[in-house]
């Protein structure tokens, strides 16, 4: 089995892994995460009665397809500011296994993974306070908008 893997070019698992994320963008699109019954609920949330980071992606991914960037925002905040990054690392991935570099890549810096590490932690934390609730998913973040 692992011959067979190691056969396989290499775009084809970042290519991969991008086609499945269109297709689970196109699913958010036309079936509504909003309805009660079309996905599960996030375990976290059932167990604990806490948002985790994660609460409100599939919302907001599903209203950015639709073009409302304010309200997918108002989901998920972290999301939107992680976008960037997110679509940069992927574009890396895609380029890296087209043209391979020619020397080793350099591991990202330790100062970079604990911030992010302490962003997200932070995060998580915050949107479960109450002076922070505008973060918890769904609360308009400019409340006249």
């Amino acid at each position: 089995m692992l011959r067979r893997l190691h056969r396989v070019p290499p775009p084809v698992w970042p290519l991969s892994a991008g086609a499945i994320a269109l297709a689970g963008a196109t699913l958010l699109h036309f079936v509504d995460p909003n309805e009660p019954g079309n996905y599960p609920t996030c375990p976290w949330l059932l167990m604990t009665g806490t948002f985790c980071p994660g609460c409100g992606t599939m919302r907001a991914i599903a209203l950015t397809t639709q073009g409302d960037v304010l309200g997918a925002i108002s989901m998920n905040p972290l999301l939107t500011l992680l976008v960037p990054y997110i679509l940069w690392s992927y574009v890396q991935w895609v380029a890296s296994t087209i043209r391979p570099p020619r020397r080793p890549p350099r591991p990202t810096p330790s100062w970079f993974l604990w911030t992010l590490t302490v962003t997200v932690t932070g995060f998580w934390v915050a949107r479960n306070l109450p002076w922070f609730s505008f973060l918890a998913p769904g609360t308009p973040l400019f409340p006249g908008w």
